[in-house]
C-alpha cells in the first residue's frame, strides 16, 4: 500500500456556547480555528488527521498547514502507511517544532493501518485497559453566572469533573468563582484548577494556600513553563498534587520533571507531544517515576478527542480522566458523520476499525476556509 494524496483542510467552525472565555491579546475567542489533513492511499483507504493547535501554547493553523503542505507532504506521498515510527523520525529530522502537524499526520496514518487490519487503533498501540473514560469539563467564563447554567446541564449529563481556569482575573475573583461552584457541585464532583502559568513565583505559594480550602484533586500549572526551579518549590510546599503541563512537551521534559520531583503529575496531550507514540512515552517516563497522568487537549474536534481516546484506552498510566468537552459542549455542530460518544459522563472508545470514526464531508467543505 502507498499513499497517494495528502489533502491539508483549514476549517472554523464557530463556537455555541461563545467558546474559551480568557481573554488574549487579540480578544476573545469566536470560533475553533483547525486543520483536518485527508490522506489517501492507493488501496482506496482514507485515514483522516488533526492539527489542533493554540497560538499562546503550541503554534498558528498557518504554520501547521505550511508544515504539512509543504514540508511533511513530500515525505509522505509514495511512503507505506505502516511504516509510522520511520516517518515520524523522518518528520522531525525536516521541520523542527509543529508538533500539531505531527500529531495529525500520524494520527492518519494510524487510522489507515487500522482500517486496512480491520482493528481500532487503541489495539495498534496495546489493546484498551479501559472502555469509557471520564470527562472532564474547564470551567473559564469570567461570568460564573453563565457558566453555572452549562455546568448544570453537565452535571444532568453525568458529568463530575470540572477544571477551573484561574489566573486570568485576580486572586479575590477566582476565590469567589470557586466558592460559588463548591456550592453548586454536588458532593461527588471534583474541583480541579488550571492556571495556565497564570502565577507569578514570588506569589504562587501564599495564594495556592488559599486555594486549597476548596480541596482541589490537582492544580495545573501554576507559573510560567520555564520557570521549574519554581514549581518545584511549589510542588514540594503543596498538600495538594501539582499538575506539569506547558513545562512538558517532550519525552526528555518528562524526563527532567520526573527526576527531579517538579511536579507530581503530567498533563499529556498528543498535539503538543507531536503525537499520540511521542505522548505515550511521556506516560511511560512518568509511571516510572511514580507520576501519574491526565489527558488533556487543546481546542478540537471529535477527529483528534477520538484519537485521543483511543490513545488514553491504551495507556494504563493516563488515569485521572480527560478533556474532549469541546465537539459536544462547545461546538455548533462537530464535524463527524455521528456524534463524539460520550454516555454518562464518560467519553466511549470507538470499537470500528482505524478511528472508527466517519467525517461528515458536506460539514466540512461548509466549514472549510
Amino acid at each position: 500500500m502507498k499513499i497517494t494524496k495528502v489533502e491539508p483542510i483549514f476549517i472554523a467552525v464557530p463556537y455555541e456556547h461563545g467558546g474559551p472565555k480568557q481573554m488574549r491579546p487579540l480578544g476573545p475567542w469566536t470560533r475553533m480555528e483547525t486543520l483536518f489533513v485527508r490522506v489517501d492511499t492507493d488501496a482506496g483507504i482514507t485515514g483522516w488527521g488533526e492539527a489542533a493547535p493554540w497560538t499562546v501554547f503550541t503554534g498558528s493553523p498557518e504554520a501547521s498547514t505550511a508544515a504539512l503542505d509543504v514540508y511533511l507532504r513530500p515525505l509522505l506521498l509514495g511512503a507505506d502507511p505502516f511504516r509510522i515510527e520511520a516517518l515520524l523520525a523522518t518528520a522531525d529530522r525536516t521541520i523542527v517544532h509543529c508538533t500539531e502537524a505531527k500529531a495529525a499526520m500520524e494520527m492518519a496514518l494510524f487510522d489507515i493501518v487500522g482500517k486496512a487490519l480491520g482493528t481500532p487503533v487503541c489495539n495498534l498501540l496495546g489493546g484498551r485497559v479501559r472502555d469509557e473514560i471520564p470527562l472532564s469539563f474547564s470551567v473559564a467564563n469570567p461570568d460564573f453566572a453563565q457558566d453555572a447554567d452549562l455546568i448544570r446541564q453537565l452535571l444532568a449529563d453525568g458529568i463530575r469533573l470540572f477544571k477551573v481556569k484561574t489566573g486570568f482575573a485576580d486572586h479575590a475573583e477566582d476565590l469567589r468563582r470557586l466558592a460559588k461552584l463548591r456550592d453548586l457541585l454536588p458532593n461527588d464532583a471534583e474541583i480541579r484548577i488550571d492556571y495556565n502559568q497564570g502565577m507569578q513565583p514570588w506569589e504562587a505559594i501564599r495564594r495556592l494556600r488559599d486555594i486549597e480550602q476548596f480541596r482541589p484533586t490537582f492544580i495545573e500549572q501554576p507559573v510560567p513553563a520555564d520557570q521549574r526551579a519554581a514549581l518545584a518549590a511549589i510542588t514540594a510546599a503543596l498538600d495538594t498534587p501539582v499538575m506539569a503541563d506547558e513545562s512538558v512537551f517532550s519525552p526528555a521534559d518528562a524526563l527532567l520533571v520526573t527526576s527531579h520531583h517538579m511536579a507530581d503529575l503530567i498533563a499529556i496531550k498528543a498535539q503538543k507531544a507531536g503525537g499520540m507514540l511521542r505522548a505515550r512515552e511521556i506516560a511511560a517516563i512518568a509511571a516510572a517515576g511514580g507520576l501519574a497522568c491526565y489527558g488533556g487537549d487543546m481546542c478540537e474536534t471529535g477527529i483528534a478527542g477520538t484519537a485521543g481516546a483511543h490513545m488514553i484506552a491504551a495507556t494504563q498510566n493516563i488515569s485521572l480522566g480527560c478533556e474532549f468537552y469541546q465537539p459536544l459542549y462547545y461546538l455548533t455542530e462537530d464535524l463527524l458523520a455521528q456524534p463524539f460518544a460520550v454516555r454518562n459522563g464518560k467519553v466511549q472508545v470507538p470499537t470500528g476499525p482505524g478511528l472508527g470514526i466517519q467525517v461528515d464531508e458536506d460539514r466540512l467543505r461548509r466549514y472549510a476556509i
